[in-house]
C-alpha cells in the first residue's frame, strides 16, 4: 500500500522525503507554494536529485503535489483569473523537475456566477496550460459542496472533464477526498461499491488516480467539510479498511490530510498497514 500525508515543504524536497520515512511513508503530499498565498519555494536542482535518489531507493509510490487554496480558476473577478492561471502555469512546469507524479487541486468557486458559467472557465484554463508532453497528471478533487465549491458531485467534474481537449485528456484525473465525498453526500459507508460503480459510468475508473483519506467530523450530506482524524469522526474504522483494500483504490495513493501532528500521522500510517489485508 502507497500512504502518506502532507509534508512540509520549507526545508526541500529531500528534507520531506526523509521526514516521510520516519512516518512509515511510501509516498507523500506537499503544497507547491504556500497554501494561503502564492509564493513558491525557489527551485533546487542539486536538492530535488537527492530527492529523486531517496525516493527511488526507497520504492516511493506517486507523490500527490496539491496546488494553492487559494487558487480559483473560475474567479468572478478576472484579475483573480489571471493570478490563478499563471500559479497553475507555473507549478505544471515545477512540476516537471519531479517528472511523472500528480498535480491535485481544487476545481474553485463560483462566488455567485453559478455552476454553468463557472465550469467552462475552469476547463478553458485547464486546456490553457496542460501540455500535452508534460509527465504530470493533473487531477480535479471531489468537494464537499461548501458555500459555492464546483465539483460536489461527480457530474460537475463529468462536466469539466468533457471540455478538455482530446489530446489532453491523458493528463487529467480524479482525487477522491473521503470526507468531501462523505459531506457531499455519497455513502461511501454502507454502499462503497455503489458510488465507485456511479463514478465509473460518469467519468470512468480510469480517471480514478489517487485518494485523500479523511475521516469526518460532519454527517453525510452536510456539505461543511470539516476534517476529522482517522479514528474520530462519522466515517467507521470499518469502512476505512474497506476502502484500503477495495480492488479499485488498493493500489492507489492514499493521502492523509488528517488533523494531525507527525506522531498523529505516523500512527495512523501503521494502523492502516495494520488493517491491510
Amino acid at each position: 500500500m502507497y500512504i502518506g500525508s502532507m509534508i512540509s515543504v520549507s526545508k526541500g524536497y529531500e528534507a520531506m522525503g526523509k521526514q516521510a520515512l520516519k512516518l512509515g511513508a511510501n509516498t507523500m503530499a506537499f503544497f507547491t507554494r504556500n497554501p494561503r498565498g502564492g509564493r513558491a519555494r525557489d527551485i533546487d536542482e542539486e536538492d530535488i536529485h537527492n530527492f529523486l535518489k531517496l525516493a527511488k531507493e526507497n520504492h516511493f509510490g506517486t507523490l500527490v503535489a496539491h496546488a494553492s487554496y487559494t487558487m480559483n480558476l473560475c474567479a468572478a473577478r478576472p484579475e483573480i483569473q489571471k493570478f490563478a492561471k499563471e500559479a497553475f502555469a507555473d507549478d505544471l512546469k515545477r512540476m516537471e523537475y519531479i517528472p511523472g507524479n500528480y498535480y491535485n487541486f481544487h476545481p474553485g468557486s463560483h462566488v455567485g456566477q453559478g455552476a454553468e458559467q463557472a465550469i467552462p472557465l475552469i476547463a478553458d484554463a485547464m486546456n490553457e496550460c496542460i501540455r500535452a508532453e508534460q509527465t504530470t497528471i493533473v487531477l480535479l478533487e471531489t468537494m464537499a459542496g461548501k458555500g459555492s465549491e464546483i465539483g460536489q458531485s461527480f457530474e460537475e467534474l463529468k462536466q469539466i472533464i468533457d471540455l478538455i481537449k482530446p489530446e489532453l485528456l491523458d493528463k487529467v484525473g480524479v482525487c477522491f477526498d473521503t470526507c468531501h465525498t462523505w459531506d457531499a453526500g455519497y455513502d461511501i459507508v454502507g454502499n462503497l461499491d455503489g458510488v465507485l460503480t456511479d463514478f465509473d459510468k460518469l467519468i470512468g475508473l480510469d480517471k480514478l488516480k489517487a485518494v485523500h483519506l479523511n475521516n469526518s467530523a460532519n454527517e453525510r450530506g452536510s456539505h461543511k467539510d470539516r476534517h476529522e482524524t482517522i479514528e474520530n469522526g462519522k466515517i467507521e474504522i470499518a469502512a476505512f479498511k474497506r476502502i484500503i483494500n477495495h480492488p479499485v483504490l488498493k493500489q492507489l495513493p492514499f493521502i492523509l490530510e488528517t488533523p494531525n501532528d507527525d506522531d498523529g500521522w505516523k500512527k495512523e500510517i501503521k494502523m492502516l498497514r495494520e488493517l491491510q489485508k
